[in-house]
Formats: structure tokens, C-alpha cells, sequence
């Protein structure tokens, strides 16, 4: 039977050999949490005001959404698809949320049924994906068109902005005696559930195999097809749910919320570590990643500098990430081909010294 090893010549784990002190240390992830400790001690001593709770309060408020949805984005990543689409279901879901409030509805059940479209637009990404055989990267495309279509048709340029006060204030509500919004205790539990299945559980393996080579997991057993199909459920039901907190914390439903969101969550994914070819990802990177990007952007205002040059500064970041491990893939390739090289000399020249 064909393993799966024996079909990753080239897309597999460096060989465990280091130390152990190395595996953990010189690796992309703790670069990412080296760099973002930099930023903060940098920002702590130059910036002003960086210090106020106030600031640590609004940097966590406004990544929590982004750290929601990069929770399935990893995974979907790891296996080397995608979805560009996370951004409109949060808008889709934000349009369910107001509507239905509106409507005369409590809020609670407002805010399942709006998680429930998000999981039924995440379906029908999977759907196209893992049964129709489409790419991801048009699929979601295509998707994000349409669900942002969908949520601006049904509410127009108008907005909804009356919410009960008891759920607005519960979502800008901060841990008593904290600056730590209270979104980050759901946000720890779904991180601590998502690290556990990912590092730590079958199901989290597969993920890995598929990533390295798709047709070797599915000949060892691996349902590659609802793997993929569960992935892209959990990602819109996290929209979804990122979708109602984000209505909630600025009090105002919009087809419009959380345009271009999409980018910066992948942005803060590939910069956390995970490969864009798959296989390869950790999520304490990813969240150090979207940490890292909050926090330089806060900084960055706080400091006078504009919009603009904050994307600038965000996008070469990302450049840089993805070009070093590339970069870093090749050099790794060249040094295993040399070592390959050097055995096949001694073993040539042991065998000619030993007819």
C-alpha cells in the first residue's frame, strides 16, 4: 500500500533531528511573537497614550472579529484552499442581525438565525468546492460578490441602528477590573478548541496531510471532500458570529460592514506562519499575526500616520513573510539536494575502494 510519506518528496516537515530547543524557538511563529514584543516596546516607549487601557481596550475590540474568523481561515489554509468570502457573510450576517431585530424578534433568536445564514452561506462555499469540483479562489470570488449583493439588496443604503442597550453594552463591555474586552473569553475557549483539534487530534493531522499532498491523504484514508466541506461550515458559521459582535459593538447594521476585512484576516494568517501552498501553519503564529498587525496599525495612528501608509506598511509586511518562506523553502531544498549529493560521492568512492 502506498503511504503517505513516500509520495512527499519535496513538500514535507524538516526531519526532527534538531533540538528540541530549535523545533520550538527558530521557527516562523516565535519570529512573529519575537517581532510583535519588538513593536509593543517600541510603541510603549515612543508613542504616546500607547499605554492607556483605553488603547489596549479598542486594539482588542477591533481585531476580535479578525481573530474569529482566523480561527477556520487557518484551517482552511493549511489544506491548501481559501475563502475570500468571510468578509460579505459578516456584512450578510450583520444585515440578518438588524432585520430581524427590526422585525420585532429578541434579539438571541435574531442573532442564531443570522449565525445559521452565515453556516448556510459557508455550506454553499463547500459545496461548490468539495461536490461541484471548483477552485476555492473563484468560488469565493464569486461568492463574495454575491453575498455582499444579497445584504445590500435587502437593506439598501440605509442602516439599523437601534439594538438593545443590554447586548450593546455587553459587547463593549470590558472583564471587570481589565482593559480586556469580554469578546476575548469566547474567543480564548474557541482558540483553546481549535489549537486542541489542530495540534492535537486526528482530525488536526489530516488537515497537515491534505495540505502536503491531497491525493496521498485521500488513498490513506482521509475523506479529503467533507474534511474540506466541515472547513468551510465552520468559517461561515465564525463569520456569522463575527458578523453579529460587530453589529452589536459599533450599533449599526449595514450591507456594507466589514468590506475589505477579508484581506487583513489573510493577510494576518500568512504573516502568522501558515503556508499559502498549504500543509504548514500553527495557530499561536496566527494569532500573534493578527496581533501584530492590530498593534502596529494602533501605533501607527496614535503616532499621526494616515491610512494609507498603515496599508503600505501592512502590505510589505505580508510581501516580506510570504518571499522569506519561500525564500527559506528553497535554501532548505538546495541543502538537502547537497547533502543528497555528498552521500552519493562517499558511497561511490567507498564502493570503488571496495570492489
Amino acid at each position: 500500500m502506498t503511504t503517505l510519506t513516500e509520495n512527499l518528496p519535496t513538500r514535507d516537515y524538516r526531519a526532527h533531528a534538531r533540538p528540541a530547543w530549535r523545533r520550538v524557538l527558530l521557527t516562523r511563529e516565535s519570529a512573529i511573537i519575537a517581532l510583535l514584543l519588538i513593536v509593543v516596546i517600541v510603541a510603549l516607549a515612543s508613542v504616546r497614550n500607547f499605554d492607556s487601557p483605553l488603547t489596549v481596550t479598542y486594539l482588542l475590540r477591533d481585531v476580535a472579529p479578525i481573530l474569529l474568523i482566523a480561527l477556520p481561515m487557518t484551517l482552511i489554509i493549511i489544506t491548501e484552499e481559501i475563502d475570500l468570502s468571510v468578509a460579505s457573510i459578516v456584512g450578510l450576517s450583520s444585515v440578518m442581525t438588524g432585520l430581524l431585530t427590526q422585525a420585532g424578534l429578541p434579539f438571541p433568536v435574531a442573532a442564531v438565525v443570522a449565525i445559521l445564514v452565515g453556516t448556510v452561506a459557508g455550506a454553499f462555499n463547500g459545496f461548490l468546492v468539495t461536490v461541484v469540483g471548483l477552485p476555492s479562489l473563484a468560488v469565493t470570488i464569486g461568492t463574495l460578490a454575491l453575498f455582499r449583493g444579497i445584504a445590500v439588496g435587502l437593506l439598501g443604503t440605509t442602516a439599523i441602528t437601534e439594538f438593545p442597550e443590554e447586548w450593546t453594552d455587553l459587547a463593549k463591555a470590558n472583564i471587570p477590573g481589565t482593559p480586556i474586552p469580554v469578546i476575548i473569553v469566547p474567543f480564548a475557549v474557541l482558540a483553546i478548541v481549535f489549537a486542541v483539534m489542530l495540534h492535537f487530534t486526528p482530525f488536526g493531522r489530516s488537515l497537515y496531510a491534505i495540505g502536503l499532498n491531497k491525493e496521498a491523504a485521500q488513498f490513506s484514508g482521509i475523506d479529503v471532500g467533507r474534511t474540506k466541506f466541515l472547513l468551510f461550515v465552520m468559517s461561515g458559521a465564525m463569520s456569522g458570529f463575527a458578523g453579529v459582535y460587530f453589529t452589536l459593538l459599533y450599533s449599526n447594521a449595514r450591507g456594507d460592514n466589514a468590506t475589505g476585512m477579508e484581506l487583513q484576516i489573510i493577510a494576518a494568517v500568512l504573516l502568522g506562519g501558515v503556508s499559502i501552498f498549504g500543509g504548514r501553519g500553527a495557530l499561536h503564529g496566527v494569532i500573534a499575526g493578527v496581533l501584530l498587525i492590530g498593534t502596529l496599525g494602533s501605533a501607527l495612528r496614535l503616532a499621526g500616520v494616515t491610512s494609507d501608509i498603515i496599508n503600505v506598511i501592512t502590505g510589505v509586511l505580508l510581501i516580506v513573510s510570504v518571499v522569506s518562506a519561500s525564500v527559506l523553502a528553497w535554501l532548505h531544498r538546495r541543502r538537502v539536494a547537497a547533502v543528497g549529493r555528498r552521500k552519493g560521492r562517499r558511497s561511490a568512492a567507498a564502493a570503488s575502494t571496495n570492489p
